[in-house]
């Protein structure tokens, strides 16, 4: 397993942005200010480093929560990856992320081989019904194997700070990722 930083541009080496009003600022400024190709290449290079480790299996799979999630959305175009769990990914919808806010992963779908499960919050106002209706419809219309589950839940759930943490979904939801790569990362 590997957890790259994705801003390592703009900070230092294991900065942790806070989970408070300046932090979610800060990382919604960088979502925007980091160019896209920069994602994918960090992305690359932590599967070319995971696919060369000893204990890799020769599969490969992506998670990722909130902006990870979109992240691991887009790991998931690369032809090695065969299982990506993406948890309330932001931004795919409003094809917002990257420097200029003009992504293409919905117009990547395609290039999606592996399986996907996208876990969603109904109660989420960063991604609305509508967004997540997009997004299923072009899954669905690509013909991606995919697993779709809304729980009554707010954006965060997972994260074990803060008052949308839900502990009882994270372990359902998180058991959902781990079989998920159970069935699909074995060799």
């Amino acid at each position: 397993m590997a957890a790259p930083e994705i801003y390592h541009e703009y900070e230092k080496p294991g900065t942790v942005l806070a989970y408070d009003q300046a932090g979610a600022d800060r990382g919604n400024e960088l979502k925007i200010t980091k160019p896209l190709a920069a994602f994918d290449s960090d992305a690359h290079a932590v599967l070319d480093f995971l696919q060369h480790h000893p204990n890799c299996s020769g599969r490969l799979g992506s998670f990722g929560p909130c902006i990870g999630g979109h992240l691991a959305f887009r790991a998931a175009m690369h032809p090695k990856v065969a299982a990506a769990a993406c948890f309330y990914p932001t931004d795919i919808h409003q094809r917002s992320l990257g420097l200029g806010k003009s992504d293409d992963s919905l117009d990547r779908i395609p290039q999606i081989h592996g399986e996907l499960l996208l876990v969603w919050g109904r109660q989420d106002p960063h991604i609305p019904r509508a967004g997540r209706l997009l997004i299923q419809d072009a899954l669905e219309n690509a013909g991606t194997s995919f697993q779709w589950l809304e729980v009554n839940a707010a954006h965060a759930f997972l994260r074990d700070e803060g008052p949308r943490y839900n502990p009882s979904l994270a372990r359902l939801t998180l058991h959902l990722a781990l079989d998920l790569f159970e069935r699909t990362l074995k060799s």
